[in-house]
């Protein structure tokens, strides 16, 4: 298991985007050199955890929780396949492509050690917006991403360092649940029914999402289909 390519982005205008000047990171390319990788902050003020990386609508970016975005290599070649063009590490907006992890279905609270210093840890997958699809030029993208589920996973960084293309990744904590990227993603968008199980990932999982499954049990209580 290896990080192909760490990407960052360059803030560039975009007519596909509500962010603040109209501009958008979700452009990466990957960087040629090391990039230090250390906890942004809070959501909302805070944006990448890459040193570089442009988040430029931090309304719905970025942050803790959000501070890394992986994606896996073979993910993107079948995606290559079914859309009949080539997909280049980034074009998912990804900040790790990498290579040897079923990255969507890693589980929330897994924690990587990348290189000898990085330590991240899965919280949520990526729900697809207007900017994704409009990035991509592909028709009806956003329901496609959704309807296939292959989400990647977004990352909290546990402790900072320096992270480089070609890197190791040691996966050093496994939780004991089955709640993963892919799930917490259905939970929250298409099968709302499922949050309850979401709590069996605590406090690992991405706020938002655990504030979202408090909320319906709360409101429909705990029972949710095995």
């Amino acid at each position: 298991m290896k990080v192909l390519t760490v990407n960052i982005g360059r803030p560039a205008p975009s007519a596909h985007t509500d962010s603040p000047g109209g501009l958008t990171g979700i452009g990466k390319r990957p960087a040629d050199g090391p990039v230090p990788v250390a906890d942004p902050g809070p959501r909302g003020t805070g944006g990448s955890g890459l040193a570089g990386d442009a988040v430029c609508d931090l309304r719905h970016h970025g942050g803790s929780d959000q501070a890394v975005y992986a994606y896996a290599r073979e993910e993107l070649d079948a995606w290559e396949k079914e859309l009949g063009r080539p997909l280049p590490n980034g074009a998912f907006g990804e900040n790790l492509t990498t290579l040897g992890i079923t990255v969507s279905h890693a589980r929330i609270g897994e924690r990587w050690r990348i290189g000898d210093e990085v330590l991240l840890e899965v919280t949520s997958g990526r729900i697809p917006c207007r900017t994704f699809a409009g990035h991509l030029g592909e028709r009806g993208w956003v329901r496609r991403f959704t309807r296939e589920g292959a989400t990647g996973a977004y990352l909290r960084v546990i402790q900072p360092g320096t992270i480089r293309s070609g890197d190791p990744v040691e996966l050093v904590h496994l939780p004991g649940h089955d709640i993963t990227a892919a799930m917490e993603f259905r939970a929250t968008t298409t099968e709302r029914e499922l949050l309850p199980r979401l709590l069996a990932a605590g406090d690992a999982l991405h706020e938002q999402s655990l504030r979202a499954a408090r909320e319906y049990v709360a409101k429909h209580g705990a029972g949710a289909p095995s």
